[in-house]
């Protein structure tokens, strides 16, 4: 990693921004439909940038991670956050319905295969629609890894990361009764989904801060709170996710698939300090896959804004473009 990265803002490592040629809303069914972009070269190296969330949606930002001479960017929001519409539903919503929805966004754009950029949620979703789709999947780019176990729930909900952050910890658990503490994911579910705008919304913001406080080392930056709307979808989602441990058949299925994703190259970028999802997650998908390269960048957290992560992801995106041809892009 270049040592000066972390005395920079994120945006200093970026490509300069650039704008869509192409934005559109995709059908894709059960009354969803999903916002889709590109940005770069039309017939450019095909990346899909996957959010985090779920329930985070894309930014401008996340299409500066690629050289946009060379790369084909797609973007899109997932059912029920973003620009996608119904807003911060849950019906017809799980990991499936994501997964097809990205088929679908392929075979729309006429692409026979692509590469997968995610982060925290976004690399959980991007695992999932590789092992279910190897043959789509011509190189992964992954940071903040989360497998959606419950022991990564339990680290986050249960009272783990608190122990370090107490002052937040006491925010977002004491905002409900003692009684309903041991489950604080059912706590605010009631609470999230009670039909009472207000209750919803100051839940919403309970929930987000909490993973906003705890995203990035630069403390000043992590306490920006979410825009009530956001914040809303965001909250709801996750935790409709989060209450069905993201709709896999059984805890650890995404390890226990691992041998499917044997001959993807993968690189994976892990914040060091990462509070939100710790890097025993990251080390153990890379463990023992060949193709997956581990980079821990020391002084960072979970956030894609973190400036090591960002030079550290660029660096990897530059390196994908140069295999294209290999890869079959």
């Amino acid at each position: 990693m270049d040592k000066t990265a972390g005395q920079k803002s994120a945006t200093a490592f970026l490509y300069p921004p650039v704008e869509p040629f192409d934005q559109r809303m995709l059908e894709v069914g059960d009354g969803h439909r999903v916002y889709v972009e590109q940005c770069g070269a039309p017939a450019g190296v095909p990346v899909l940038v996957v959010h985090g969330g779920p329930g985070g949606g894309c930014s401008p930002a996340m299409r500066r991670y690629f050289d946009p001479n060379t790369y084909r960017i797609v973007l899109f929001d997932q059912r029920g956050c973003g620009r996608s519409r119904p807003n911060a539903s849950v019906e017809a919503n799980t990991t499936w319905h994501l997964v097809a929805d990205m088929e679908a966004i392929r075979r729309a754009l006429g692409l026979s295969r692509w590469l997968l950029f995610g982060g925290s949620w976004g690399a959980t979703l991007s695992l999932i629609y590789a092992i279910k789709h190897p043959e789509r999947v011509a190189g992964l780019v992954l940071r903040g890894v989360f497998l959606m176990t419950r022991a990564e729930l339990d680290w986050f909900y249960g009272g783990g990361a608190g122990a370090f952050w107490p002052e937040h910890w006491a925010r977002f658990s004491g905002a409900v009764p003692a009684s309903e503490r041991g489950d604080l994911i059912a706590a605010y579910r009631r609470r999230l989904f009670s039909g009472q705008i207000g209750e919803e919304a100051r839940f919403a913001r309970l929930w987000a801060g909490w993973e906003n406080a705890l995203a990035t080392i630069d403390h000043e930056v992590a306490l920006a709170d979410s825009p009530s709307d956001y914040a809303r979808s965001f909250a709801r989602l996750e935790n409709h996710y989060f209450t069905h441990d993201g709709f896999l058949e059984h805890d650890g299925w995404i390890l226990a698939q691992k041998p499917v994703l044997a001959d993807i190259p993968t690189v994976v970028v892990q914040g060091r300090y990462d509070m939100i999802c710790p890097p025993v997650s990251a080390w153990r998908l890379a463990e023992g896959w060949a193709r997956a390269d581990l980079r821990m960048i020391p002084a960072a957290g979970h956030a894609l804004s973190e400036p090591g992560i960002s030079a550290e992801l660029v660096r990897c995106t530059d390196a994908f473009r140069h295999q294209a041809s290999a890869l079959g892009l």
